[in-house]
């Protein structure tokens, strides 16, 4: 080796920078309409104000939630990756503040018929988020079907979204009931963290979380834990009719500040090698693991 050329490979050496796994979050609820794109979209902004490079995959069938708040209307989706042979940067959708989103679309509800190839070529090309993303967050569907569980399954870090409401704390309930007995759910190796959507205050807030854990500790072999809450503020229907996030429309508000506090209290209580010791390509693995 002629002395270019070992300058050349110690040059090259140096500039290969070793990609560490992206953090996975997946936000899910019991039951639709408790504000759970919001919250995603809100924490997403926050962790792009921290200076984190976000992506937001939209697992939730199709609904579009997370492109009609971003007042976006996608030209491709996750379907066009699988089936028309877009690349991962076609797909990538630009939102605000630098958040990155990719939408759903019809993509995801076909994923119980993908071969093995399609499959190999989905984790293959979304493994490529690793090198675009700090933060990537899941926003799942609702309720507790199995394409859902999949996803949650295979998160190590999941954020479960409830409200006062009777009904969403039931919901709740059963939506961990039926994570805990699901196949390949692994309690020590995921953590699972409680936002008390749309209450009056910290105290309420508190007292909805306290409920609904004193019962999964009763019945569940299953652990959880409280992360913050969202105001009950008008600000937020307001920003939803803007299609615009709270964050942005309305920075000075009770629910923006919740948000930072939670995707502060997120960034503070990280555990590096709990969440991200797998990956985004290990989760997808997970997720699709039926088509291996």
């Amino acid at each position: 080796m002629d002395q270019a050329e070992n300058l050349r490979t110690i040059i090259k050496k140096q500039n290969q920078k070793t990609i560490e796994n992206a953090r996975i979050i997946a936000v899910t609820s019991g039951k639709g309409g408790v504000g759970k794109s919001n919250i995603s979209i809100n924490i997403a902004l926050q962790f792009a104000r921290m200076g984190k490079r976000v992506i937001i995959l939209d697992a939730d069938f199709g609904l579009a939630n997370i492109e009609v708040m971003f007042g976006i209307i996608p030209k491709t989706n996750l379907s066009d990756l699988m089936f028309k042979g877009k690349e991962l940067k076609d797909i990538i959708l630009d939102g605000p503040e630098g958040v990155k989103f990719i939408s759903g679309g019809s993509g995801i509800a076909k994923l119980a018929n993908l071969d093995r190839e399609q499959v190999r070529r989905m984790v293959g090309k979304l493994s490529e988020l690793e090198e675009m993303a700090d933060i990537i967050i899941i926003d799942t569907g609702a309720g507790m079907s199995s394409s859902v569980l999949e996803f949650l399954v295979s998160a190590p870090e999941i954020i479960l979204v409830t409200t006062p409401e009777p009904t969403s704390i039931t919901d709740s309930y059963a939506l961990l009931k039926g994570l805990s007995l699901y196949e390949g759910f692994d309690d020590n190796n995921t953590r699972i963290r409680v936002v008390a959507n749309k209450v009056s205050s910290a105290s309420e807030g508190r007292a909805l979380y306290e409920k609904l854990s004193m019962v999964v500790k009763q019945f569940l072999k299953i652990n959880i834990e409280f992360l913050g809450i969202v105001s009950q503020d008008n600000a937020i229907p307001k920003a939803v009719m803007k299609q615009k996030p709270v964050s942005i429309a309305f920075p000075d508000s009770a629910p923006a500040h919740d948000f930072y506090n939670i995707a502060h209290t997120l960034e503070t209580n990280e555990d590096p090698v709990f969440n991200r010791k797998n990956g985004i390509r290990n989760f997808l693995k997970n997720v699709f693991s039926k088509g291996m």
